[in-house]
């Protein structure tokens, strides 16, 4: 498949939407179903520039960080707020304390002046956010459509004109997720673009864009919408490409492991095969065995003949 990636660099003047920005690569890969925006969060949050970022959804701290690392990198001062229960659920699953322990050691150790964790549910803390205080509104929070259209309904005034705000998931049409019902109902009334890869991420524009290069990318037609999604899914690849990469070393450890335990359970059974074989040995060669081995023939022939 051919890409703007592919492109000849020193004849060839990039897209608008291919910066330096979007072949930055994560500092913190983690498990997460994002990896693959994570190259267009890096252009967005250079194009946007904004000086505040509400999240909700954000367990294991990817997409937040991704947020983060690009708003240190670029010198901005932005206020990230990262919304969870860090307790999961019946789609991603529940899980324990140490997941919230992890987010929180990177967001104070790395990024202590631009990331704030506020745990709770989003509509316990919905009250904290002022109106029209945030530019970058993304929604990853719990995907059927009556949740994630109560999480729209409720944070929608707290996106200023001109910003953005950004749906997980649209691609994602079983299993109860119905985020992309309520894209279908946003996306043919606000300006929007649409990914399908990495499960789909709606962008949908809150007024009139601000940054020519996001006006670029809701004005995209039809041949220049489908070259974005081609190099930004490409892109995406080489960050899940990399995250498999960074994984291979713990899963050869975890099966070193379970070779080591296999082999020291086959060692154990070997020993206790070689003591039971001494101890038949010794039966067999004690006097008793010797003294009844007639009873034991005659036995042997009575059974036979029943």
């Amino acid at each position: 498949m051919s890409t703007s990636l592919d492109r000849d660099v020193r004849t060839a003047a990039p897209p608008f939407w291919l910066s330096p920005t979007a072949y930055w690569q994560p500092e913190r890969i983690v498990t997460s179903a994002w990896l693959g925006h994570a190259p267009f969060a890096f252009w967005l949050m250079d194009a946007l520039r904004p000086r505040g970022v509400v999240e909700l959804g954000t367990h294991y701290g990817f997409s937040c960080f991704v947020f983060a690392q690009a708003a240190k990198r670029l010198g901005s001062t932005t206020a990230i707020r990262a919304l969870d229960s860090w307790e999961g659920d019946d789609q991603a699953g529940f899980y324990g304390e140490e997941v919230y322990a992890s987010v929180a050691d990177v967001a104070q150790r790395e990024y202590p002046e631009l990331v704030t964790l506020m745990r709770g549910w989003f509509s316990e803390t919905r009250t904290l956010v002022a109106d029209d205080s945030v530019d970058l509104l993304h929604i990853d929070g719990r995907h059927s459509y009556d949740d994630v259209s109560e999480d729209y309904e409720q944070w929608r005034s707290t996106v200023r004109d001109g910003g953005v705000i950004l749906f997980h998931d649209i691609a994602e049409t079983e299993n109860g997720f119905g985020v992309w019902r309520l894209w279908e109902e946003l996306s043919t009334k606000y300006p929007s673009f649409a990914f399908a890869h990495s499960h789909g991420l709606g962008v949908l524009s809150v007024g009139e864009p601000r940054s020519g290069a996001i006006a670029d990318l809701f004005a995209a037609d039809d041949e220049t919408a489908a070259a974005i999604r081609r190099d930004f899914e490409e892109l995406g690849r080489r960050i899940e490409r990399l995250a498999w990469l960074e994984a291979k070393p713990a899963e050869v450890d975890s099966l070193h492991e379970v070779v080591a335990m296999l082999q020291g359970r086959t060692a154990d059974l070997e020993h206790k095969i070689a003591e039971r074989d001494r101890e038949v040995a010794e039966i067999r060669s004690s006097t008793s065995w010797r003294v009844t081995r007639p009873l034991r023939s005659l036995g042997t022939r009575l059974q036979r003949r029943g």
